[in-house]
């Protein structure tokens, strides 16, 4: 059974940082593309950032325009995790944060259904 649990959501001022985590069971890890994706009240769910599966030479990471330069994705294969360092946050990113294992790829990285196991998400409240 997969599981992908989310932690390290919270209340921060604008302009403070947070680190967000993704642990990982059920898979070969190392195997699957990673993304972390948001959903803010009243809005559909958006990408935010992407790491690729490890098994190949280079991994490559994507980011929305939105957060480049203020994101960082990582991943640790040997714990199972992926990671989403958010520094510089504005109180747009407030949302609930997502992980997610890439399942499919009949589409781009940023579109949803191109991922077939999903956290339960992390609440991100950045305060004016």
């Amino acid at each position: 059974q997969v599981q992908l649990v989310e932690s390290g959501g919270g209340l921060v001022q604008a302009g403070g940082s947070l680190r967000l985590s993704c642990a990982a069971s059920g898979l070969t890890f190392g195997s699957y593309g990673m993304g972390w994706f948001r959903q803010a009240p009243g809005k559909e769910r958006e990408f935010v950032a992407a790491i690729s599966k490890s098994d190949i030479s280079t991994v490559y990471t994507y980011y929305t325009e939105a957060v480049k330069g203020r994101f960082t994705i990582s991943r640790d294969n040997a714990k199972n995790t992926v990671s989403l360092h958010m520094n510089s946050l504005k109180p747009e990113d407030t949302a609930v944060y997502y992980c997610a294992a890439r399942t499919n790829y009949r589409n781009n990285y940023y579109y949803p259904d191109e991922y077939g196991y999903w956290g339960q998400g992390t609440q991100v409240t950045v305060s004016s």
